[in-house]
């Protein structure tokens, strides 16, 4: 056992941590009592590899996309209700259009609408950066608690940008909690495997307002979206703030996608100097909410029989769901039947 190994040990005996090191598809918060911080880690394995592999994108297309689901799952599992946290972006790039939903508490699905002439010219001109391949345009973030409630929805303007970039606006502008994030997506082969497998890590970090505000309770979804108070418009970086993002700006790609890595011991890796307090884990998988009755409704409520006469081929209706590419089919004298 290397030293670091044990010093990790101890600091994880001590923060009574009486539970195994969190793995793959789990997110874990934490808090910077000292720095008067807290945050989140996203550990994404399998269930990413499935959402990537499933559409066969292009690597920078792929990668952009993962980058995205990391980011929706940072935030969509903070949500304290039952309901949805949508992201998405719409913009002139290579990549014109993301949509991740993730369902709360752990559910991911995510799909990319790309050109594939635009980024094949973007390829040869080595502009394949998630920045680039987004072009300018705006993103959406959209919390949905069900029928019967208002959407809260903010959205911000993409102007050449990466989702890291983005995201930090996106909390000082909506939110008004300065918010700093790391996003990291990478494919790794282990002995064994047929293809190298997509993974990916993320982890966010929040300055607590001084108002009292409780140390979970102001993520999108928890707190009031609205309040023009909740950081004073004078604020001045506190210095526990300043080092609490100096240390996340020292964290590697490799070192948030690392299968040997687990959150626990990159915290300590981090932040052991000032002091962190982990809480247990959540865990995420890939989860698409598509079904048959679904777009059943939505074919009979949304279309006229001529229109449903006109969508067939072969005497068939056949929906395919952009997330999870499973197909549907449909007679359309069925619903003429019912009509």
């Amino acid at each position: 056992m290397t030293t670091e190994q044990t010093m990790t040990d101890n600091l994880l005996s001590s923060l009574g941590l009486d539970r195994p090191e969190t793995g793959d598809d789990a997110v874990v918060p934490f808090t910077l009592d000292k720095l008067d911080s807290r945050g989140r880690v996203v550990r994404l394995g399998a269930a990413l590899d499935t959402i990537l592999s499933r559409h066969d994108y292009p690597l920078p297309v792929a990668r952009l996309l993962g980058e995205a689901v990391v980011l929706s799952a940072l935030i969509g599992s903070s949500l304290k209700f039952e309901g949805r946290f949508i992201l998405q972006t719409q913009t002139d790039g290579p990549v014109n259009l993301i949509v991740v939903d993730f369902d709360a508490p752990d559910g991911m699905r995510g799909y990319a609408r790309f050109d594939q002439d635009a980024l094949l010219k973007a390829a040869e001109a080595g502009k394949t950066s998630p920045a680039d391949l987004l072009g300018k345009g705006h993103l959406a973030m959209t919390i949905d608690q069900g029928e019967h409630t208002e959407r809260y929805q903010g959205i911000v303007a993409l102007d050449d940008n990466s989702l890291e970039e983005v995201a930090h606006t996106y909390f000082m502008q909506s939110e008004q909690i300065p918010t700093q994030v790391r996003l990291a997506v990478a494919q790794m082969s282990t002995r064994g495997d047929h293809r190298p497998r997509w993974r990916a890590g993320g982890m966010l970090i929040q300055h607590l307002p001084p108002n009292g505000l409780s140390a979970m309770a102001d993520l999108p979804g928890d707190g009031d979206f609205d309040n023009p108070d909740m950081v004073d418009p004078d604020f001045v970086e506190a210095d526990g703030w300043s080092e609490a993002k100096a240390l996340l700006g020292t964290v590697g790609d490799l070192e948030l996608s690392d299968p040997d890595l687990s959150p626990e011991r990159l915290l300590f890796r981090l932040f052991h100097e000032t002091g962190v307090r982990v809480f247990p884990p959540q865990d995420l998988e890939e989860r698409c909410t598509c079904s048959a009755d679904r777009i059943e409704d939505m074919l009979a409520n949304s279309f006229s029989d001529a229109e449903r006469q006109d969508m067939a081929v072969d005497g068939e209706i056949e929906v395919v769901c952009e997330f999870c590419s499973t197909a549907y089919r449909f007679n359309p004298h069925h619903f003429h039947s019912e009509s």
